[in-house]
């Protein structure tokens, strides 16, 4: 794919932009490569994704880094998050939680919800930053009120579990449910333990069934070996019928 000039991008009409950036891939990533190039904050930060993606164009993370960093350092909040992502997953760089850390804090601070996800969540864990769970459910339920359905479930966990605040069961049920609501996988099947704890059974398995939609072949195989284990036949039953990661790689 040639390379976009400066002089098509500036004279392109806002129908032509549109044409471009939802057609074939290659060409939306050379509108935006052109874009980013030429100095386009938000650009830098799609032309990053889509290097670390390596969609319409050869994946490259080392320059995926390279162009959230432009455009982090023009305060893009999403590019903050994402150089943070590579910290700490090791895309394009060497992993360092610390690092990652620190600009999940950025991003956290200039309100992103997934910013302040991943900041919570280092503190939670103790990752890259010393342990602060206190700290990390006030981030956690800044972000579940911006509706970030992983956080809501996250808040959920803590007064399920009694950290940092007195455990509270319908607390948890409520925060679970709106994360069910929401899409996350992981609140819908805390939502559903929740049901069936409250011999709701056939709610429970509603939601059970939706989970596959979305969850990873590792949460589901946790799930199946929860379910496995109840006293309950009905869930029981609902183990052996999800759906397999070897099953689906077979077919």
């Amino acid at each position: 794919m040639r390379p976009v000039s400066l002089t098509t991008l500036a004279s392109a009409s806002p129908d032509r932009l549109a044409a471009a950036l939802s057609g074939p891939p290659e060409v939306a990533a050379a509108w935006i490569a052109a874009a980013a190039e030429n100095g386009i904050v938000e650009a830098q930060a799609m032309y990053g994704q889509i290097l670390l993606d390596g969609r319409g164009i050869a994946r490259d993370p080392a320059a995926a880094l390279t162009w959230f960093k432009h455009a982090a350092n023009a305060d893009h909040p999403m590019a903050m998050n994402m150089v943070g992502r590579c910290y700490e997953h090791g895309w394009g760089t060497t992993a360092c939680a610390s690092v990652a850390v620190y600009w999940f804090r950025l991003a956290a601070r200039a309100g992103l919800d997934w910013g302040m996800y991943n900041y919570a969540t280092a503190l939670a864990l103790g990752n890259g930053v010393d342990e602060n769970r206190a700290e990390a459910l006030a981030w956690f339920e800044k972000a579940a009120a911006l509706g970030h359905a992983k956080s809501i479930n996250l808040v959920g966990s803590f007064y399920e579990d009694g950290w940092v605040v007195e455990a509270d069961p319908d607390t948890a049920f409520d925060h679970y449910r709106s994360a069910a609501i929401a899409g996350d996988f992981r609140g819908q099947f805390n939502y559903a333990r929740c049901l069936a704890a409250r011999g709701r059974i056939e709610e429970a398995l509603e939601w059970i069934a939706r989970v596959p939609q979305t969850a990873t072949p590792a949460f589901i195989e946790k799930m199946r070996a929860h379910l496995a284990a109840s006293p309950v036949a009905a869930l029981r039953a609902a183990a052996s019928s999800l759906p397999s990661p070897f099953q689906e790689s077979a077919s």
